[in-house]
């Protein structure tokens, strides 16, 4: 992914879910890292087909993950 396309869709993640915290880091093929400051959250992958792009977001939830949430207020 270019640079600038990183840029865009990094602004998009920041928009959509109000948290300028959100980062890409570029991987060597067509995906990249989604980071809230410095702690992994998913996988963007890039997707041209029949002309189209799209960008797909991917955030695998742990169990684990879950019961640190439990204690937190709603």
């Amino acid at each position: 992914m270019k640079r600038s396309e990183l840029l865009r869709v990094e602004k998009y993640l920041r928009a959509k879910f109000a948290n300028n915290a959100i980062s890409l880091k570029e991987q060597k093929d067509e995906s990249c890292e989604v980071l809230i400051g410095d702690e992994f959250i998913g996988v963007l992958f890039r997707d041209e087909e029949d002309g189209e792009l799209s960008y797909a977001f991917h955030m695998a939830i742990l169990e684990m993950d879950l019961d640190e949430a439990d204690g937190l207020p709603v």
